[in-house]
C-alpha cells in the first residue's frame, strides 16, 4: 500500500502528546468529526460513505480494516483506515481507545512501517522513564489491581516453600517488574522460626527500558534488607541478547546455594523458536524450583495468519483496556501511561513480524499456559500450589472490586498446571511452579 494515500491525523501516532494541564482533551480531530457519544458504532452511509456513530463499533470495524490488509484490497485498506481516524482518540472511551492504539498497527501493517514506529516508541519511552515515575505508576496499578501482584504472590509462596529450611537462597529474577515482588519475601524471611537465610538476588535486565533504573532499584533493595535484618547481595546481568545464553558461571551460581529461578513475563518476549534452548538453559542452572507467569493470550500460534492473529490481540487488549476503565478514575495518568505502554506490544505483535530482527528487541509472543506447560514438561515436572499459598491469594484478591477470582485449571488439566487469574470470568493471568 502505498503510505501517501493515507497520512494519520495528529503527531499521536508515533508520540502521544500529554494531555493540556487545564484537563481539556487535545484537538485530535477536528470538532466536525469527532464522535459525540461515548459508546459509537460505525457503518458507511450510503450516500457519501462517511461513517455513522451509533453504539459500540470499535471491535467490528478493526477486524473489517485487518481482513483488507490480509486480502490486500487497498481502496478498503484506505477508507476504513481513515473511517478509524475520524473516531479513534487515545483520550476518549474504551472504543476509541482501542480503535487509536490498533488503527497505529494496522497503519503500520499496511505501510511497512512496523519496525521504525516500534523503534520510535521505544526510544521515547525510555527517554522519559524514571525511577519514580516507574515506582509510582507500578504502586498505583498494584493498589487498584491484582493484574501483577497476583503472580507475585503465588510466586513468592511457591519459592519460600521449595527453599525452606536452607541457609543460602539465591533467586535468580528474569522478569521486568523492577523488584517490587521481593520487599514481601524479604519480610518473610526475617520472620523465619529458624536462622535468617543469606539471599542473593541476581535480576537478569532483558528490556532496555528497565537498565536505566535498576542502580537505584539495587540501592533500595539493600537498604530495606539492611532494615529486615536479612543477609543480602543484589546483582544485575545485563546486556544479554538471548536467555539462552546464560550460565551458571555467568549468574554467580555457587554449588551451596539453593537456586530459584523466577519468569514473570519474560518467556514471551523469546522468540518462539528459541524456546526450548532457553527452557534447556533453566534446566541447566540446577534449580529448586522455577515460578513462571505469564498473560492468558495466544499470538503464537496463529502469528503466520495475520486475521487470526489480530483478533487474539484485539480480545486480549479489549479486556485489558476495559479492566483499566474499571479500575481507575476516568482522569487518571497512571491508566493513560499504562495504555500508551500496550501501543509498543501491539505494533510489535501485528506490524513488526515479517521484519527481520537482529536487535535483540522483545518478541511478544504470548501464549496460553496450556501452551506453556507443554514446553515446561519437556525439562521440568508440574509442582503446583499448595492450599497455604492458594488460600494466600485469595485473600489478596479480597482487596480488590469484584470480578476477580482465582480458578484452578480447566477440567481434564492435570490440576498441578498452575491457577489462573479472572477477570469477569475471562482467564488473563496463569500462574505456575516447576520443579527438575
Amino acid at each position: 500500500m502505498d503510505r501517501t494515500l493515507f497520512t494519520p491525523k495528529g503527531t499521536y501516532f508515533f508520540h502521544h502528546p500529554t494531555q493540556q494541564s487545564n484537563g481539556t482533551q487535545p484537538d485530535m480531530q477536528s470538532s466536525n468529526n469527532q464522535p459525540q457519544t461515548s459508546h459509537t458504532s460505525t457503518s458507511r452511509s450510503s450516500d457519501s460513505g462517511e461513517p455513522c456513530v451509533t453504539g459500540k463499533w470499535a471491535s467490528s470495524l478493526l477486524k473489517e480494516c485487518a481482513r483488507a490488509i490480509s486480502d490486500k484490497d487497498s481502496s478498503r485498506i484506505h477508507h476504513l483506515l481513515w473511517m478509524l481516524n475520524e473516531l479513534a482518540s487515545p483520550y476518549g472511551d474504551c472504543d476509541q481507545k482501542l480503535a487509536s492504539y490498533f488503527l497505529q498497527a494496522l497503519f503500520c501493517k499496511a505501510t511497512e512501517s512496523g519496525h521504525r514506529c516500534y523503534k520510535t516508541l521505544s526510544s521515547v519511552a525510555e527517554k522519559s522513564r524514571s525511577f519514580d515515575s516507574a515506582r509510582k505508576l507500578i504502586l498505583k496499578f498494584q493498589e487498584v489491581s491484582p493484574w501483577t501482584t497476583f503472580g507475585h504472590v503465588a510466586s513468592n509462596g511457591a519459592i519460600l516453600e521449595a527453599l525452606e529450611g536452607e541457609t543460602k537462597l539465591h533467586i535468580i529474577d528474569i522478569s521486568n517488574t523492577l523488584c517490587t515482588q521481593w520487599p514481601t519475601l524479604l519480610e518473610a524471611l526475617a520472620t523465619r522460626n529458624d536462622e535468617t537465610p543469606r539471599l542473593k538476588l541476581t535480576v537478569v535486565v532483558t528490556a532496555s527500558l528497565v537498565r536505566s533504573v535498576m542502580k537505584e532499584i539495587g540501592q533500595r533493595m539493600e537498604k530495606f534488607a539492611r532494615l529486615m535484618g536479612v543477609p543480602f547481595e543484589f546483582q544485575v546481568i545485563s546486556g544479554v541478547n538471548h536467555l539462552g545464553e546464560l550460565t551458571k558461571e555467568g549468574l554467580g551460581v555457587r554449588d551451596d546455594e539453593a537456586v530459584a529461578v523466577n519468569c514473570i513475563g519474560a518467556l514471551r518476549r523469546v522468540e518462539v523458536e528459541e524456546r526450548r534452548r532457553v527452557i534447556q538453559t533453566l534446566q541447566s542452572l540446577g534449580p529448586r524450583v522455577v515460578t513462571v507467569v505469564e498473560e492468558e493470550a495466544d499470538f503464537s500460534s496463529s502469528r503466520n495468519d495475520f486475521v487470526k492473529c489480530f483478533e487474539e490481540c484485539l480480545r486480549f487488549y479489549t479486556l485489558y483496556f476495559e479492566m483499566l476503565e474499571e479500575s481507575f478514575v476516568p482522569t487518571s495518568n497512571e491508566r493513560l501511561m499504562l495504555e500508551r505502554e500496550c501501543s509498543r506490544s501491539i505494533v510489535r505483535v501485528l506490524a513488526c513480524d515479517d521484519i527481520e530482527d537482529d536487535t535483540g528487541e522483545d518478541c511478544e509472543r504470548r501464549e496460553k499456559g496450556i501452551q506453556w506447560s507443554e514446553g515446561l514438561k519437556e525439562a521440568f515436572s508440574p509442582l503446583g500450589f499448595s492450599e497455604d499459598v492458594v488460600d494466600d491469594v485469595k485473600a489478596l484478591l479480597k482487596r480488590y472490586r469484584s470480578g476477580w477470582a482465582l480458578v484452578p485449571p480447566q477440567q481434564g488439566e492435570n490440576h498441578q498446571l498452575g491457577i489462573y487469574l479472572t477477570w469477569k470470568d475471562e482467564p488473563v493471568v496463569w500462574a505456575s511452579a516447576w520443579k527438575p
